[in-house]
């Protein structure tokens, strides 16, 4: 199979029918010999922030000299994104190979894997071939059965902000969510978690008590902005002083100080890692798609937000950083998101509404979300191709207005596709 016949057979597993559970997984790794046993692993849930605080933490280990496998989710511009060794993503000719390995080993199966698990079994072989000397994995959705949950107990256990979100399948409170985020921890191991609540804390000291594991809490009470700009911030974190971070708003500093954490206790281990690794790595992160300058003149900012977490983040990072401005806000959502209330917080911040449609099945229309956002009193145009709207969004804000993009992951690479064509 070339690249493009494998990503559309991995797409082509259908999910349909199959009942959550880790057996599929573990029984397509047993067939592979268990690639994951030859691993290590620092393992990532959450509802918001997982990416980020997984690239942190990969970028510091890489400075440190170790090989780094990243699996995170979902991709902006292509499938090979998901799985990267100290910054470079799987090349289509492993991808093709490993894929045509386990695809027979996977069609043996009585009830084969669906897609997400297919693609964590991918991963793993990919990282255990290249002999990686840690893995940091991002859970895609969930926690207790999701794929990448078939690991024995990893280097640390890392639980990032929880709010509500794809409750259809994780539960309608934070309490049912946290619950099913907290099957990540195992027996005997480290944890670290992003303080969200005393609801929250209390599932997370309890089951860390059933598993006899330790819980570490990331210090916000020790984390202190100095300074931002557009180009980054400088901030305190405990002893740790005048540390920059090129990712922007406060929600970002407190995952690195969750980040920090996970080093401190990865030291403890053993693991080599110097305090210029340390501010090295969040020098030099880059996530693409959380609050990213991506044009300047007009000034055009894109963020991935896409629940009331992030909504609420965004708006935090608009007063903080776009005081005072009128923005063209560029937004496509999914019909399945609770649109009417997601737009709120940034309502008074807006100058105007450009609306465009996300390229993904569960799309809600331009033209209905511009009709709902209308309903503010504040023009909203919809357009049906993402190119018409992004031209659009730059000619209302003209030279030296301000256009934030946000609302979806899935529209990034076409909106800056089409900014690079303009």
């Amino acid at each position: 199979m070339n690249v493009k016949e494998t990503v559309e057979y991995i797409n082509s597993v259908s999910w349909k029918g199959k009942k959550p559970g880790l057996c599929r997984t573990h029984e397509l790794l047993k067939l592979m010999n268990n690639p994951e046993k030859k691993l290590k692993f620092i393992h990532i849930a959450g509802t918001n922030g997982k990416g980020s605080t997984s690239v942190m933490i990969a970028e510091i280990l890489q400075k440190a000299g170790y090989k780094v496998g990243l699996s995170t989710s979902p991709h902006i511009f292509r499938f090979n994104e998901r799985m990267k060794i100290n910054g470079e993503e799987i090349s289509d000719d492993e991808l093709s190979e490993i894929t045509e390995y386990i695809k027979p080993l996977a069609e043996s199966m009585e009830s084969g894997p669906t897609e997400v698990e297919l693609i964590s079994c991918i991963a793993f072989e990919f990282f255990m071939r290249n002999k990686c000397d840690i893995v940091v994995l991002e859970t895609g959705m969930g926690g207790a059965l999701d794929s990448t949950n078939v690991i024995e107990t990893p280097e640390v256990a890392v639980l990032t902000n929880i709010g509500l979100d794809h409750t259809a399948f994780l539960g309608n409170t934070i309490e049912e969510i946290t619950k099913t985020k907290c099957g990540i921890i195992k027996e005997n191991g480290s944890v670290v978690i992003y303080p969200v609540s005393a609801e929250t804390e209390k599932i997370e000291e309890k089951v860390c008590h059933e598993k006899n594991a330790d819980l570490i809490k990331a210090d916000f009470e020790n984390l202190h902005s100095i300074s931002h700009s557009l180009e980054g911030q400088t901030f305190t974190c405990g002893k740790r002083e005048n540390l920059f971070l090129s990712l922007l708003g406060n929600h970002q500093l407190k995952n690195a100080s969750v980040v920090l954490s996970v080093i401190d206790i990865l030291i403890k281990k053993g693991w080599k890692i110097s305090e210029e690794n340390i501010r090295d790595g969040l020098r030099d992160v880059h996530w693409s798609g959380r609050f990213e300058i991506a044009k300047k003149n007009p000034l055009f900012i894109i963020d991935g937000g896409h629940n009331p977490q992030c909504i609420e983040a965004l708006s935090e990072n608009i007063k903080t950083y776009l005081p005072n401005e009128k923005l063209v806000i560029l937004t496509g959502v999914l019909a399945d998101k609770d649109y009417e209330k997601m737009y709120l917080p940034v309502m008074s911040f807006a100058k105007e509404f450009i609306c465009i449609e996300p390229p993904n099945p569960r799309k809600l229309e331009a033209v209905k979300l511009a009709e709902s956002l209308s309903k503010s009193k504040i023009p909203a145009t919809g357009y049906e191709n993402i190119s018409d709207g992004v031209k659009a969004a730059v000619n209302s804000a003209g030279k030296d207005g301000t256009v934030l993009c946000f609302g979806s992951l899935y529209m990034i690479a076409d909106i800056k596709n089409a900014l690079e064509n303009l």
